[in-house]
């Protein structure tokens, strides 16, 4: 019992530091256009065949796109996409591409998914992308341009 109350004790403040740690929004533009097409052509190369083309999914992998997905990431940070990918895509030979590699792909997974571009590239540390909360809705304050 007490491994238990330690286990929820670890994973209640994991989730408060996860909450206090996100500081930016996706709706900010934090990725470069040019970093999502070259995202685009590692998708194209290294996911496609499972996700699809067109991102809709397949038989055998989920869709990366629309509100399936976007729910599913819907108050996670953008550290928790990346490292999702990072550590278990390519499903037959995870981790094979580079960390600019995976961050390119996330950059066109945002891009594909409706979240703005800006002029900086997403970075590919996942302690700053931790930093970067997915929201599905808009934030007022980004609909009205503040």
């Amino acid at each position: 019992m007490r491994n238990l109350a330690a286990v929820a004790a670890v994973a209640l403040s994991a989730g408060a530091l996860h909450a206090q740690a996100t500081t930016k929004s996706v709706w900010e533009g934090i990725y470069a256009p040019e970093q999502a097409d070259r995202g685009q052509a590692q998708y194209t190369q290294r996911c496609a065949a499972c996700h699809g083309v067109t991102l809709g999914g397949t038989g055998e992998a989920p869709a990366l796109t629309g509100g399936e997905f976007v729910s599913h990431y819907d108050q996670l940070s953008v550290g928790d996409l990346f490292e999702r990918v990072r550590t278990t895509m390519p499903q037959n030979d995870p981790g094979t591409l580079t960390r600019d590699q995976y961050a390119d792909v996330v950059a066109f997974l945002l891009k594909s998914n409706g979240f703005p571009a800006g002029s900086t590239p997403l970075d590919r540390r996942t302690e700053v992308l931790a930093t970067i909360g997915i929201q599905a809705q808009k934030p007022a304050a980004a609909q009205s341009g503040k």
